[in-house]
């Protein structure tokens, strides 16, 4: 039995969607180069244009003198100040949180340390929802929030966005967005993704991986998480839980490691593996005492390159290990594997050449997070935009209600 085509309005839907992505990742967009893009006629693409200005998602404006003759192309540019989301951020260390307008502008922003301990979800939830309070006061009145996300240092399924472990921040089974939509108010609910699959969401989007389409995203906050992006799309496997690199084992019977086993990625790369090998545990932890070990090391410190030589290693293998399995074009290193990594690049590099395979390493390129600190929120954020761009005018009607 043949399947029925799409019909008009499911066309038309996507390509609104598709219009109002290319303005959001890319920014203002002559209709000529949008009539490019897409491979539509230009009567289509001014009828698209129509529907989403006077939805209020994008605005046109003339361009700027172009020095050509001729009439010019109006620009299509996001409402970035009309529609927004708030992404949130849970890590080891910090609590964060901002107001990001369509086309991906931080509008505000805060942020707060979490002091390291067992999980308390009341008193996460009463920060970021303060944080969000603090943001929305002020908003113009014609402003609409199409969606929150948060980004969080765990595993997180699939289904339900339950956070069935963070091993880092002792969390376990924790309905983190439940909760928070509850205490936010906002009829809308909110979304929960693995910090290192939204940081790798937002670099391939905005960041070092534009452009990529096979990418891995190594993020460190204590412990490690991946996020491997295959044919520009993120694997997210069956329940959710794919990209947890951190957890394959490098070095059986090695360091202990908070998931129970031993020798994992985390456990001899992370945070705890540097600062012993640097002899200054009880001292600056997190990205200050990564950062003082890569500066001393830099001034000559014996202790601190020999830390970062030995972290440099076990990373160099374990970056090894992804590229021979799945051959992506560039490995990003994040949160406080930035830091590492530009400390250790020229032994990650030298282990990367005598253990992985010359077929999968000779076209690799190595970069650190353009987004920085922010690249887990900026994923955040895009998960958050997602419904407003699969189906824009819907996404924008549920969110007015």
């Amino acid at each position: 039995m043949l399947r029925a085509g799409p019909s008009q309005e499911e066309i038309r839907r996507h390509n609104l969607g598709t219009l109002l992505r290319h303005v959001h990742l890319g920014g203002p967009m002559s209709r000529a180069e949008l009539t490019h893009l897409m491979g539509l006629n230009r009567s289509t693409i001014m009828a698209l244009t129509a529907d989403l200005t006077a939805a209020g998602l994008v605005r046109e404006e003339l361009p700027r003198d172009t020095g050509k003759a001729g009439r010019p192309s109006l620009v299509v540019l996001p409402e970035t100040h009309r529609v927004y989301v708030l992404a949130f951020d849970v890590g080891v260390d910090r609590l964060a949180a901002a107001r990001i307008g369509l086309g991906g502008v931080i509008l505000d922003r805060r942020e707060a340390e979490r002091r390291r301990g067992p999980f308390d979800l009341g008193q996460v939830v009463t920060t970021l929802a303060g944080f969000a309070r603090q943001m929305l006061r002020g908003v113009r009145a014609d402003a609409v929030c199409v969606g929150a996300a948060v980004a969080f240092c765990g595993a997180v399924r699939k289904s339900d966005g339950v956070v069935r472990i963070g091993p880092n921040v002792g969390a376990e089974e924790v309905p983190l967005g439940e909760e928070l939509s509850k205490r936010l108010s906002l009829g809308l609910p909110v979304v929960v993704g693995n910090d290192a699959n939204l940081g790798a969401l937002a670099e391939h989007a905005r960041g070092a991986g534009v452009g990529c389409r096979d990418l891995v995203y190594l993020h460190g906050d204590v412990g490690i998480g991946g996020g491997i992006v295959v044919n520009g799309q993120l694997l997210s496997g069956a329940d959710g839980y794919g990209g947890e690199v951190g957890h394959m084992v490098l070095n059986p019977g090695g360091r202990p490691c908070g998931c129970g086993s031993r020798g994992c990625f985390e456990a001899e790369v992370g945070e705890r593996a540097l600062l012993e090998y640097a002899g200054r545990q009880g001292g600056a932890a997190g990205r200050d005492g990564i950062r003082a070990i890569v500066t001393a090391a830099e001034l000559g410190d014996a202790a601190a390159k020999e830390a970062l030589r030995r972290v440099g290693h076990w990373l160099g293998l374990g970056v090894a290990n992804l590229v021979n399995v799945l051959n992506p074009e560039m490995v990003i290193f994040g949160g406080m594997l930035r830091d590492i990594y530009l400390g250790a690049a020229a032994q990650v590099r030298s282990t990367l050449n005598t253990t992985a395979l010359r077929a999968t390493r000779e076209g690799l390129r190595l970069r650190t997070a353009a987004l920085g600190d922010d690249a887990t929120l900026m994923g955040a954020a895009e998960l958050a935009f997602a419904d407003v761009l699969a189906d824009p005018l819907e996404a924008l009607s549920r969110a007015a209600m």
